[in-house]
């Protein structure tokens, strides 16, 4: 009886494992319509975005895994920053500052949606620990090449993944009506607007703040 206390006793002081809360890939539009400018916009707003106190608070008390996908044509997408798990506000300082120094990898190719959600939900059985999946995907045009991105949403709702989107509307001003029918996908999932990528960095700080703070619940919507 008191070998069986003294186990107990440790068992109940000992460290307990951290959960992970949120495993989410940020996945970035690196397409030919993006030029360099607006790719930098991109990645510091994403950046940017991370840091905020409140997103960072969230992604270090639910000790996240963030991944950076860079995607653009068929065949050509590309986990560019590897699973991570934000532990400490210095990993996620640091995973920020690989954001923003992650040098572009493709130029000048089409837009392949499909393939990227279809090359990124294999990525998370490594994060199956993880109590939420979330794809979080970044473009300024519809998907003109490869597979359609609605063919990949089976997958992804028996995978549990959930993907949401920024519609950057540079030059496409139906863009978030064809990324709440044909791209979004899982309980809750949304769509939030920019009007263009100088709209992007506070666009992307917003759909932060929900997505880390926020249980993901309710019906798809789009938000302006």
């Amino acid at each position: 009886m008191t070998m069986l206390r003294a186990l107990m006793v440790s068992l109940f002081l000992a460290p307990q494992a951290f959960a992970c809360d949120l495993a989410l890939a940020l996945a970035v539009d690196v397409s030919g319509s993006v030029d360099s400018e607006e790719y930098r916009i991109q990645m510091d707003g994403l950046a940017a975005g991370l840091r905020d106190p409140i997103v960072s608070e969230a992604l270090v008390r639910g000790q996240a895994r963030l991944m950076l996908v860079q995607w653009t044509g068929s065949s050509r997408q590309r986990i560019t920053i590897p699973w991570t798990r934000i532990d400490s506000f210095a990993t996620l300082d640091d995973f920020a500052e690989r954001v923003a120094a992650d040098p572009r990898v493709w130029r000048n190719f089409s837009t392949a949606i499909g393939e990227a959600l279809e090359m990124t939900v294999t990525s998370f059985d490594e994060v199956s620990e993880c109590k939420r999946h979330l794809i979080d995907l970044s473009g300024d045009g519809i998907s003109n090449e490869g597979i359609e991105p609605s063919t990949i949403h089976a997958k992804l709702r028996e995978s549990g993944i959930t993907v949401n989107a920024i519609a950057i509307e540079e030059s496409e001003p139906d863009l978030t009506a064809y990324f709440f029918e044909n791209v979004i996908v899982g309980e809750g999932a949304f769509v939030v607007s920019a009007a263009g990528f100088a709209d992007y960095p506070e666009r992307i700080r917003k759909k932060l703040l929900r997505e880390v703070t926020q249980q993901t619940a309710g019906l798809s919507q789009t938000q302006p």
